[in-house]
Protein backbone atom coordinates (compact mmCIF):
# COMPACT_ATOMS: atom_id res chain seq x y z
CA UNK A 1 0.00 0.00 0.00
CA UNK A 2 1.48 3.40 -0.50
CA UNK A 3 2.59 5.90 2.13
CA UNK A 4 0.09 8.40 2.73
CA UNK A 5 2.06 10.77 2.93
CA UNK A 6 1.56 12.86 -0.63
CA UNK A 7 -1.52 10.97 -1.88
CA UNK A 8 -2.59 12.81 -5.19
CA UNK A 9 -4.32 11.25 -7.67
CA UNK A 10 -3.15 10.90 -11.61
CA UNK A 11 -0.49 13.88 -12.49
CA UNK A 12 -2.96 16.78 -11.04
CA UNK A 13 -0.22 17.62 -8.16
CA UNK A 14 3.12 17.31 -6.69
CA UNK A 15 3.29 15.26 -3.34
CA UNK A 16 2.80 17.02 -0.49
CA UNK A 17 3.56 15.83 3.37
CA UNK A 18 -0.22 15.78 5.91
CA UNK A 19 -0.46 15.49 9.27
CA UNK A 20 -3.46 13.45 9.28
CA UNK A 21 -5.94 11.98 7.77
CA UNK A 22 -8.02 14.99 7.58
CA UNK A 23 -5.21 17.18 6.01
CA UNK A 24 -5.64 14.21 3.25
CA UNK A 25 -9.27 13.94 2.75
CA UNK A 26 -9.64 18.05 2.35
CA UNK A 27 -7.04 18.16 -0.30
CA UNK A 28 -8.84 15.20 -1.91
CA UNK A 29 -12.16 17.19 -1.74
CA UNK A 30 -10.48 20.21 -2.91
CA UNK A 31 -8.96 18.40 -6.29
CA UNK A 32 -12.64 17.43 -6.71
CA UNK A 33 -14.12 20.76 -6.13
CA UNK A 34 -11.34 22.30 -8.48
CA UNK A 35 -12.10 19.81 -11.59
CA UNK A 36 -14.11 20.98 -14.47
CA UNK A 37 -16.96 19.22 -15.02
CA UNK A 38 -16.48 15.82 -17.58
CA UNK A 39 -19.25 15.93 -20.16
CA UNK A 40 -20.79 12.59 -21.46
CA UNK A 41 -18.94 13.32 -25.19
CA UNK A 42 -15.50 14.20 -23.25
CA UNK A 43 -15.78 11.27 -21.22
CA UNK A 44 -16.41 9.37 -24.14
CA UNK A 45 -13.54 10.70 -26.50
CA UNK A 46 -10.90 10.08 -23.09
CA UNK A 47 -12.28 6.48 -22.69
CA UNK A 48 -10.94 6.07 -26.42
CA UNK A 49 -7.69 7.38 -26.23
CA UNK A 50 -7.23 5.78 -22.96
CA UNK A 51 -7.98 2.13 -24.40
CA UNK A 52 -4.80 3.22 -26.78
CA UNK A 53 -2.50 3.87 -24.06
CA UNK A 54 -3.17 7.72 -23.67
CA UNK A 55 -1.81 8.21 -20.25
CA UNK A 56 -3.05 11.93 -19.97
CA UNK A 57 -6.66 10.69 -21.00
CA UNK A 58 -6.86 8.23 -18.58
CA UNK A 59 -4.85 10.69 -15.29
CA UNK A 60 -8.14 13.36 -16.54
CA UNK A 61 -11.00 10.17 -16.21
CA UNK A 62 -9.30 9.46 -12.77
CA UNK A 63 -9.55 12.75 -11.92
CA UNK A 64 -12.86 13.43 -13.52
CA UNK A 65 -14.22 10.54 -11.07
CA UNK A 66 -12.00 11.03 -7.78
CA UNK A 67 -15.30 12.03 -6.39
CA UNK A 68 -17.01 8.47 -6.77
CA UNK A 69 -13.98 7.27 -4.91
CA UNK A 70 -14.01 9.15 -2.12
CA UNK A 71 -17.72 8.33 -1.71
CA UNK A 72 -17.22 4.81 -2.21
CA UNK A 73 -14.34 5.31 0.69
CA UNK A 74 -16.23 7.10 3.11
CA UNK A 75 -19.55 4.66 2.53
CA UNK A 76 -16.78 2.00 4.01
CA UNK A 77 -15.36 4.32 6.72
CA UNK A 78 -14.36 2.16 10.01
CA UNK A 79 -14.26 -0.92 8.73
CA UNK A 80 -10.33 -1.29 9.21
CA UNK A 81 -9.03 1.12 6.87
CA UNK A 82 -8.62 4.74 7.07
CA UNK A 83 -10.88 6.51 4.38
CA UNK A 84 -7.61 7.97 2.89
CA UNK A 85 -6.12 4.62 2.80
CA UNK A 86 -9.43 3.30 0.75
CA UNK A 87 -8.57 6.05 -1.82
CA UNK A 88 -5.96 5.17 -2.80
CA UNK A 89 -7.17 1.47 -2.98
CA UNK A 90 -9.81 2.39 -5.11
CA UNK A 91 -7.81 4.69 -7.41
CA UNK A 92 -5.88 2.11 -7.98
CA UNK A 93 -9.12 0.00 -9.07
CA UNK A 94 -10.34 3.20 -11.07
CA UNK A 95 -7.46 3.30 -13.27
CA UNK A 96 -8.21 -0.48 -14.23
CA UNK A 97 -11.87 0.49 -15.12
CA UNK A 98 -10.51 3.11 -17.53
CA UNK A 99 -7.69 0.85 -19.00
CA UNK A 100 -10.43 -2.27 -19.22
CA UNK A 101 -13.87 -0.81 -20.37
CA UNK A 102 -12.98 -1.33 -23.96
CA UNK A 103 -12.96 -4.40 -23.12
CA UNK A 104 -16.39 -4.64 -20.93
CA UNK A 105 -19.50 -5.10 -22.32
CA UNK A 106 -20.83 -2.88 -20.04
CA UNK A 107 -22.46 0.10 -22.20
CA UNK A 108 -22.00 2.91 -19.19
CA UNK A 109 -18.90 3.70 -17.69
CA UNK A 110 -19.80 4.95 -14.70
CA UNK A 111 -21.48 1.68 -12.98
CA UNK A 112 -18.50 -0.30 -13.87
CA UNK A 113 -15.89 1.96 -12.31
CA UNK A 114 -18.46 1.90 -9.20
CA UNK A 115 -18.07 -2.04 -9.47
CA UNK A 116 -14.55 -2.34 -9.87
CA UNK A 117 -12.99 0.53 -7.26
CA UNK A 118 -15.92 -1.36 -5.07
CA UNK A 119 -14.38 -4.06 -5.43
CA UNK A 120 -10.45 -3.10 -4.98
CA UNK A 121 -11.62 -1.48 -2.02
CA UNK A 122 -13.34 -4.31 -0.40
CA UNK A 123 -10.46 -6.95 -1.20
CA UNK A 124 -7.89 -4.34 0.55
CA UNK A 125 -10.18 -4.24 3.77
CA UNK A 126 -10.51 -8.22 3.33
CA UNK A 127 -6.43 -8.52 3.51
CA UNK A 128 -6.17 -5.80 6.39
CA UNK A 129 -8.35 -8.17 8.38
CA UNK A 130 -6.92 -11.44 7.58
CA UNK A 131 -3.27 -9.44 8.28
CA UNK A 132 -4.56 -8.22 11.72
CA UNK A 133 -5.78 -11.95 12.61
CA UNK A 134 -2.45 -13.40 11.31
CA UNK A 135 -0.90 -10.88 13.66
CA UNK A 136 -3.17 -11.92 16.78
CA UNK A 137 -2.42 -15.55 16.13
CA UNK A 138 1.23 -14.74 16.33
CA UNK A 139 1.29 -13.04 19.61
CA UNK A 140 -0.92 -15.41 20.62
CA UNK A 141 1.62 -18.20 19.75
CA UNK A 142 4.70 -16.31 20.93
CA UNK A 143 3.11 -16.06 24.52
CA UNK A 144 2.64 -19.60 24.42
CA UNK A 145 6.15 -20.49 23.36
CA UNK A 146 7.12 -18.38 26.07
CA UNK A 147 4.93 -19.86 29.04
CA UNK A 148 5.68 -23.32 28.24
CA UNK A 149 9.56 -22.93 27.36
CA UNK A 150 9.86 -21.46 31.57
CA UNK A 151 7.72 -23.92 32.58
CA UNK A 152 9.74 -27.16 30.84
CA UNK A 153 12.99 -25.05 32.28
CA UNK A 154 11.62 -25.44 35.74
CA UNK A 155 10.67 -28.77 34.85
CA UNK A 156 13.66 -29.98 33.53
CA UNK A 157 16.19 -27.91 35.04
CA UNK A 158 17.71 -26.94 31.80
CA UNK A 159 16.92 -25.09 28.67
CA UNK A 160 14.31 -27.44 26.70
CA UNK A 161 14.99 -28.80 23.16
CA UNK A 162 12.47 -27.45 20.05
CA UNK A 163 11.37 -31.15 20.33
CA UNK A 164 10.76 -31.17 23.87
CA UNK A 165 8.56 -27.36 23.56
CA UNK A 166 6.87 -28.60 20.48
CA UNK A 167 5.50 -31.78 22.16
CA UNK A 168 4.11 -29.85 25.03
CA UNK A 169 2.38 -27.30 22.70
CA UNK A 170 1.48 -30.17 20.41
CA UNK A 171 2.91 -28.47 17.24
CA UNK A 172 5.26 -29.14 14.51
CA UNK A 173 8.89 -28.65 14.82
CA UNK A 174 9.09 -26.71 11.91
CA UNK A 175 6.16 -24.39 13.53
CA UNK A 176 7.85 -24.26 17.17
CA UNK A 177 11.18 -23.01 15.26
CA UNK A 178 9.47 -20.66 13.32
CA UNK A 179 7.62 -18.71 16.71
CA UNK A 180 10.99 -19.40 18.53
CA UNK A 181 12.61 -16.92 15.96
CA UNK A 182 9.97 -14.78 16.28
CA UNK A 183 10.90 -14.55 20.14
CA UNK A 184 13.90 -14.05 19.52
CA UNK A 185 13.42 -11.40 17.32
CA UNK A 186 11.11 -9.87 19.81
CA UNK A 187 13.11 -10.10 23.19
CA UNK A 188 16.07 -8.55 20.89
CA UNK A 189 14.12 -5.47 19.66
CA UNK A 190 12.75 -5.36 23.49
CA UNK A 191 9.38 -5.10 21.83
CA UNK A 192 7.51 -4.77 24.85
CA UNK A 193 3.97 -4.70 22.39
CA UNK A 194 4.18 -8.21 22.85
CA UNK A 195 6.30 -9.24 25.81
CA UNK A 196 3.42 -7.35 27.64
CA UNK A 197 1.45 -10.67 26.63
CA UNK A 198 4.24 -12.65 28.06
CA UNK A 199 3.41 -13.23 31.83
CA UNK A 200 5.83 -15.45 33.80
CA UNK A 201 3.52 -14.91 36.66
CA UNK A 202 0.00 -16.14 34.86
CA UNK A 203 1.77 -19.93 33.92
CA UNK A 204 -0.10 -22.97 35.72
CA UNK A 205 2.97 -25.22 36.90
CA UNK A 206 0.25 -28.01 36.48
CA UNK A 207 1.83 -28.54 32.86
CA UNK A 208 -0.93 -26.45 30.95
CA UNK A 209 -0.97 -22.90 29.52
CA UNK A 210 -3.99 -20.53 30.53
CA UNK A 211 -6.54 -20.76 28.23
CA UNK A 212 -6.74 -24.10 27.23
Amino acid sequence: MASRAGRRIGRVAQPIDYDDDDEILTDLRRQVSSMPALGAADARRLLERSALGDRTSQDRLVAANLALVIRLAEARDEKGLPVPDLVQEGSIGLVKAVQTFADSDEPDFAPFAERIVAQHMDEALAAEAAAVRDAELLVTAASDYERIELLLARELHRAPTEAEIAERLEWTVDRTRYVALVVIEARRRHDEELLQFIDPDAIDFDGTVDGE
